[in-house]
């Protein structure tokens, strides 16, 4: 049976105050905010203020206070090891994803309080506090919606040039037979802004009263039918056909969207760049087909 919310919370309390290296506890992520809907599969988003992170990280079996682990992540130490580089300071904060043999799911971060002190997390009072050894944490309940990111001129400018343009570079690498490479550029720089246009026109349809950028999460719930129907189909399977169906797709829809969130906020959208570029991708597109036949 997987453990309930106030479970977790109940053995993490116990922990912290079992041990003098931990001077506080708070949750962020989806059990902190109020507007999300939790559900079996919502994993616990906690974080431990400590003293100090290397004893931590040398024994970690009071890790095994939180019930039966099934896996251990170390995402910090990973990632360092993953790129070759001090990306993360370890001394400063630690993260370990734990999976349990009841499929909860904690994220535990651990981290200095100077680092608690300017966390984003803190900052944006996006926290739910369950224990203060120290008093110097955020006064709970202290949930606030972050602000949302509404474009300036030069950011919408960029998000439409950056799309239109991007789109070259898929293209010319369909044209070299080079998938993955397409796929890569496709996803990395195209799906990023067309995400972008989208999150605008939700804050727009919704008065500003969603949470956010939400890497898709909430489309289905926040697009109309057609329009959620045409992101759907902006998703490829290995094949140029449909990869370049997927790609018309996108443009139809980033079409649609970015001229309303231009007209919403005042800004100018550059129909001129969509004409050029949609004329080059089919004409690379027909180039192809000809050369097949």
């Amino acid at each position: 049976m997987i453990k309930t919310e106030q479970e977790i919370y109940d053995a993490a309390i116990k922990i912290a105050k079992n041990d003098e290296r931990i001077r506080g506890v708070y949750v962020h992520g989806s059990y902190a905010n109020p507007n999300i809907v939790k559900d079996k599969y919502s994993d616990y988003d906690i974080v431990f203020v400590v003293t100090e992170i290397d004893s931590l990280v040398d024994n970690n079996d009071w890790l095994n206070d939180f019930g039966d682990i099934s896996f251990v992540f170390e995402g910090h130490r990973n990632e360092n090891i993953f790129f070759g580089k001090e990306i993360n300071d370890l001394s400063r904060f630690y993260f370990w994803g734990l999976l349990f043999k009841d499929g909860s799911q904690i994220d535990l971060l651990a981290e200095i309080k100077e680092e608690a002190m300017q966390s984003k997390f803190t900052a944006n009072k996006r926290t739910i506090v369950l224990l203060d050894k120290d008093n110097c944490l955020p006064t709970m309940p202290c949930y606030e919606n972050p602000i949302i990111d509404k474009p300036t001129e030069d950011k919408y400018t960029a998000c439409c040039g950056g799309f239109w343009w991007f789109l070259s570079d898929v293209v010319k690498a369909i044209a070299r037979d080079q998938l993955p490479y397409a796929m890569e550029k496709y996803n990395f720089l195209i799906r990023p802004t067309l995400n972008k246009m989208i999150d605008w026109h939700i804050e727009i349809k919704t008065d500003f009263s969603t949470t956010g950028e939400d890497n898709g999460r909430h489309y289905k719930k926040h697009l109309s039918e057609d329009f959620y129907s045409l992101y759907m189909k902006t998703y490829s399977d290995c094949g140029y056909e449909n990869f370049w169906n997927a790609i018309f797709t996108a443009c139809e829809l980033f079409s649609k969207v970015a001229p309303e969130v231009g007209d919403y906020f005042g800004f100018a959208y550059n129909k001129q760049n969509e004409t050029t570029m949609m004329a080059y991708l089919t004409k690379i597109k027909e180039s192809m087909q000809k050369e097949r036949m």
